[in-house]
């Protein structure tokens, strides 16, 4: 089935909204590579070693390993948001297993495609990332020209298989981030983001009183250090050791025993902790509000319309495939294309992955054997 008549059908299907973009990868011809290097790596057109639907399952693949990745397409118009809810949702297969590189996209304002480098001003990056141990899906969101990192590290699938990731944002400044369609973390903007300063601050005239007792325990004044506690010394001749018969005390010199931890030293005595009655606890300064803050109720809101999507990433080992990526203003019309492209032949997916698999395996343990 053509992936134009997919993506028909997925439209028709939502009753309201809007869908501003849709890449389905039927080719990559409106996509154009960043020319700030000379060795960026080459993004190519592939379904991969294994899908569910050849066409569907079409997107743009990472190809060479140990490389940057510059590219990015114009939107048909520009995107905002005031008033309404604002949905980005993209696919990513990671088939080689992605081990230190990035699998998101950004949502850009008006820009020079050709100098597209990781300096480019963004209003968001979305999507999977991976460094090290640290394995997240990344959402940074531009405000007022600062980026500003997600508070939480949501991980992703560890696996190959295709995956999506989707994002609404809505005009009360709350969020929703969907892995594979269910519901992963959500909150507020302002707390989840530093997008602004802090509402209260300590209040730099408040000192901490003279008199202010904050150690929590003391030692106990009744308790006394027994008379006979160190009597023992800390090492003792070894009762077991014996002088070697070989031993020669002229050309060896005087034997000496050596010497062993003694089992009855007590080590140094100290008294027992008590709580401290005068203590008060954990001085800290009172807080104050804040002269710098200020509330702003669209957070959510795009300042400069979005006007490209790019794709901006470094990866050690290539092999990742972008697939529909989709911006729109309604939650259900995305669902609806992603209901008739990566969850109409996931099934099919895995079932070829498998018996990718299991053909891979005898060559694999031929290739021990004559090891």
């Amino acid at each position: 089935m053509s992936k134009y008549i997919v993506a028909a059908a997925a439209l028709a299907a939502a009753a309201s909204g809007k869908v501003f973009f849709h890449e389905d990868f039927a080719n990559r011809d409106a996509w154009v590579d960043s020319t700030t290097r000379d060795d960026f790596g080459k993004l190519v057109i592939s379904s991969g070693d294994f899908y569910g639907d050849k066409a569907i399952n079409q997107g743009l693949k990472t190809s060479q390993d140990a490389r940057f990745y510059s590219s990015s397409v114009k939107l048909t118009e520009p995107v905002t948001n005031e008033g309404k809810d604002f949905v980005v949702s993209l696919s990513v297969k990671h088939e080689q297993g992605l081990d230190c590189g990035g699998g998101y996209i950004k949502l850009l304002p008006t820009f020079d495609q050709k100098k597209f480098n990781g300096d480019s001003e963004y209003f968001l990056m979305f999507g999977p990332d991976q460094c090290g141990s640290s394995r997240r899906v990344h959402a940074i969101i531009n405000y007022k020209g600062e980026n500003h990192l997600w508070k939480k590290e949501p991980r992703y699938p560890d696996d190959k298989l295709t995956h999506v990731y989707t994002l609404r944002i809505t005009p009360e400044n709350k969020y929703e981030m969907y892995i594979d369609q269910e519901l992963k973390e959500s909150g507020s903007l302002e707390e989840d983001w530093k997008l602004l300063p802090a509402q209260k601050i300590d209040d730099p005239e408040d000192k901490k009183p003279a008199d202010w007792i904050d150690q929590a325990e003391i030692d106990d004044p009744e308790d006394k250090k027994p008379e006979d506690w160190d009597t023992e010394p800390e090492q003792i001749a070894d009762p077991e050791a014996k002088k070697p018969e070989d031993w020669d005390d002229v050309e060896d010199g005087e034997w000496e025993t050596p010497m062993v931890p003694n089992p009855k030293h007590k080590g140094d005595w100290r008294a027992r902790r008590i709580p401290n009655p005068a203590y008060k606890g954990q001085w800290s300064p009172k807080q104050i509000a804040n002269p710098k803050y200020e509330a702003d109720d669209k957070l959510y809101m795009i300042r400069k319309p979005i006007e490209y999507v790019g794709i901006d990433i470094w990866q050690v080992k290539s092999g990742s495939i972008f697939d529909n990526i989709i911006i729109g203003d309604n939650l259900e019309e995305v669902n609806a294309i992603v209901d008739s492209t990566w969850k109409a032949t996931k099934d099919a997916e895995k079932k070829a992955q498998e018996a990718t698999e299991t053909k891979d395996a005898p060559a694999e343990e031929a290739k021990d054997e004559d090891l």
